[in-house]
């Protein structure tokens, strides 16, 4: 009788949703809520129903039923408790980030890389990153404003500190990788209105120890993580100001999701993903303006005219400055210049081209760099190592070298050095046949026609020759591009092809990398393929003639946006052109999410102190479970509404809640995971990061709707007795998740 008392009661509780979720009630119902500590249940629809139900009690099984009635929580109690929870978040965020902090005393991983460039911001020293500046620049200041003086050389990992000051820039990045759990509470918090599901996402981060490992050195994993994450959090709290719109919260955080957005991309291009994501949600919201017809065309434009503003124009305002920043700090020559043109390198101080002079025209006798139109194509090179066998003739390696050096070096000679005079030089002309003689070994650029070692369809390029001696295949002939037959070579603007007199084919930088016996260096070819293109085009930068009258290259700096431009190209092509170095782990996108294999970032050399990089088994399974999970709870529910099955109110909140709440964020570990599967650049575990924090927000969100789902599947009694015992099971799983976090070596 009491069971049946108890099913009457839980089946009239259609219109209310646990956990102060809001739900369409009917005008006369009144707007109730209900706490999550209560051990009441939600048993009325009216107030008499109300009053009738909490006086009733009945015995069950020699126990006494608790007690069915309706308690409301205040808004005030709402908020202390969450207010509260928040804080345990942080404070456990940040005691798992910064706990040993300093160790181990010595370079890990990419510190050895991202620690040095933190360096040259100090020094002023200009270098060459396949990423955006942001991440860098925001290190070495973290490092300048800790008192770190630059001066650590960052050599290899396993080098020690010894009496350096690096815990700046390790607990900056610690820092920001401390407030990615808090973002998760409350992004997830703001999606659901759930606390329990925001708490389950927020564990997961604080508590899985690739988290921890990645926010406690110099890398720029917890930097980007943090500007994704509170593009994420801007965008949900801006979609919650949609009945207020143009209003100062509305604002607010408008211009905080593409201040962060801007953030993203700053440091690493993956933020591409998540401007890729808040854009669909803004294509949604807008879609959803117009067909609201209140909305006048007016509204629309201005809600339209305001998103350009704050997510388009602002963030690329704000890109744009960091970059501008990056050229005006790095202003030094450093070991980046090679990457870029020579108009760039103009303007770097202490490179040989800032307000220097030399000779405007090429002679013979000149000595000479000559370097590759095509973005990083490299400076003309040659080194005393030969072709390996089976490479082609086995004669001394021409290359492309994306560096200052003096292998680059090459002296402009006559075909016949009879013909050579003392006096004024002879300048060189459109159409005149030369040979090019190596300054440090005297071998004469060379063609033949074995093929290329990667280009097969191309012709091998070599050194051949010696003191000048050599035979007609060392024979090039200069043109200058879009010249006629008797302009002369104008040094850095003149763009000129050395063609092959003998094969006829022409000098071409195939961009392509040589493997370990070519240095890794840049393959040199000559192209039968006479088309103008950058990789056949060329230039001569340093041009050293005493005999000659020189001229100052001032005029030559380009404008911000001709190296704006030129600094993405760059960054795009050597971003796609990374390969893995020697003894180095690298991963297959499947193997991330099944934790298949992790990084070593410290213990390849002799060291006391190892450190692994790997995700919490027992957190990253979770996860992986929760997707294939949340995937059928959404298919179930599909197929109940539209078979038309009568579900009550509290479950069609929950199936809108997995749709809505739970589709973004599926959304945003797609975007974050499926592109990698496409890239043909080296990968490693640590990319997969970004699209674990939308996976653990999404677990959070699955299991809290999963433990209410029960009335579905169990008789009521039982479905309430499962909702009610399933907090314990919460916190027990997590105390077993959280006693495997420590017993894991922890970075």
């Amino acid at each position: 009788m009491e069971i049946k008392e108890f099913e009457t009661q839980w089946n009239n509780t259609q219109g209310f949703v646990l956990r102060n979720r809001k739900t369409s009630m009917k005008m006369d119902e009144p707007n109730l809520r209900i706490t999550d500590n209560t051990e009441d249940a939600v048993t009325a629809k009216t107030n008499n129903d109300t009053n009738e139900q909490s006086d009733s009690q009945s015995s069950l099984g020699g126990t006494t039923k608790p007690i069915l009635k309706l308690k409301t929580c205040t808004t005030t109690t709402n908020r202390r408790c969450t207010i509260y929870v928040l804080t345990l978040v942080v404070l456990a965020s940040f005691t798992t980030r910064f706990y040993m902090i300093l160790e181990p005393p010595h370079i890990c991983w990419d510190e050895t890389h991202f620690g040095k460039m933190g360096s040259y911001y100090i020094n002023r020293t200009f270098f060459f990153d396949v990423h955006p500046p942001l991440g860098k620049m925001l290190i070495g200041l973290a490092g300048y404003m800790t008192g770190y003086d630059g001066t650590f050389p960052f050599g290899k990992p396993g080098d020690k500190y010894e009496d350096h000051n690096y815990w700046g820039m390790r607990g900056f990045c610690a820092l920001l990788g401390s407030c990615l759990p808090p973002f998760a509470y409350l992004t997830v918090l703001n999606l659901s209105q759930s606390p329990t599901a925001a708490l389950i996402s927020a564990c997961l981060l604080i508590f899985d120890t690739g988290c921890i490992t990645l926010s406690q050195y110099i890398l720029l994993d917890p930097i980007l993580m943090f500007f994704i994450m509170g593009s994420v959090l801007g965008m949900v709290k801006f979609n919650q100001q949609k009945e207020r719109p143009f209003s100062a919260p509305w604002w607010l955080w408008l211009l905080l999701t593409g201040t962060n957005l801007a953030g993203a991309l700053g440091v690493k291009f993956v933020g591409l993903f998540v401007i890729l994501l808040v854009g669909l949600n803004t294509v949604s919201d807008l879609w959803g303006l117009l067909g609201d017809l209140e909305n006048s065309m007016t509204e629309l434009g201005k809600h339209l005219l305001a998103r350009v503003f704050g997510l388009i124009i602002v963030p690329l305002s704000l890109y744009f400055t960091i970059f501008a920043v990056h050229f005006v700090v790095l202003n030094k020559s450093g070991p980046g210049d090679g990457f870029f043109s020579s108009a760039f390198q103009s303007r770097l101080i202490g490179n040989n081209l800032h307000n220097a002079s030399m000779p405007e025209y090429l002679a013979y006798g000149s000595v000479i760099t000559v370097k590759n139109l095509r973005i990083a194509g490299g400076y003309l090179h040659s080194h005393w190592h030969l072709y390996p066998e089976g490479v082609g003739a086995r004669q001394q390696q021409v290359t492309a070298y994306l560096h200052k050096d003096l292998n680059n070096l090459w002296l402009v000679r006559r075909p016949d050095p009879a013909d050579e005079h003392s006096g004024t030089p002879e300048l060189v002309r459109h159409g005149d046949i030369i040979q090019l003689e190596h300054q440090e070994t005297t071998r004469n650029l060379h063609s033949h026609l074995h093929e290329a070692p990667l280009t097969k369809k191309h012709f091998q390029v070599t050194g051949y020759g010696i003191n000048g001696t050599g035979d007609p295949n060392d024979l090039w002939q200069v043109e200058v591009c879009g010249g006629r037959k008797g302009d002369l070579i104008k040094v850095l603007r003149s763009k000129v092809r050395f063609l092959h007199r003998a094969t006829g084919c022409v000098l071409f930088s195939s961009g392509k990398t040589l493997p370990k016996w070519g240095w890794e260096q840049v393959e040199v070819t000559c192209s039968p393929y006479l088309k103008d293109t950058p990789n056949s085009q060329w230039n001569i930068e340093d041009h050293i003639n005493p005999k000659l009258p020189n001229i100052s290259l001032a005029v030559l700096k380009p404008s911000f946006l001709e190296i704006l431009f030129e600094s993405h190209i760059v960054m795009i092509r050597g971003n796609s052109g990374l390969k893995p170095k020697d003894n180095e782990m690298n991963s297959k996108p499947w193997h991330w999410p099944i934790n298949y294999q992790g990084l070593r970032f410290s213990g390849v050399n002799e060291t006391e102190y190892r450190v692994y990089l790997l995700g919490n088994p027992a957190i990253w399974w979770l996860n992986l479970l929760s997707l294939g999970l949340y995937a059928f709870m959404v298919c179930v529910s599909g197929v109940l509404i539209q078979r038309g099955v009568s579900l009550a109110e509290r479950n069609m909140e929950r199936s809108r809640l997995l749709k809505g709440a739970g589709g973004l964020l599926f959304l945003g570990w797609l975007l974050h995971y499926l592109p990698f599967f496409t890239m043909g650049r080296i990968l490693y575990y640590h990319h997969y990061f970004p699209a674990m924090l939308f996976s653990s927000m999404l677990t959070g969100v699955t299991w809290d709707v999963l433990l209410q789902c029960g009335d579905l599947l169990l008789p009521p009694f039982a479905a309430y007795c499962f909702q009610r015992g399933g907090k314990p099971c919460y916190s027990w799983s997590f105390s077993t998740v959280f006693t495997c976090s420590t017993l894991s070596p922890m970075a």
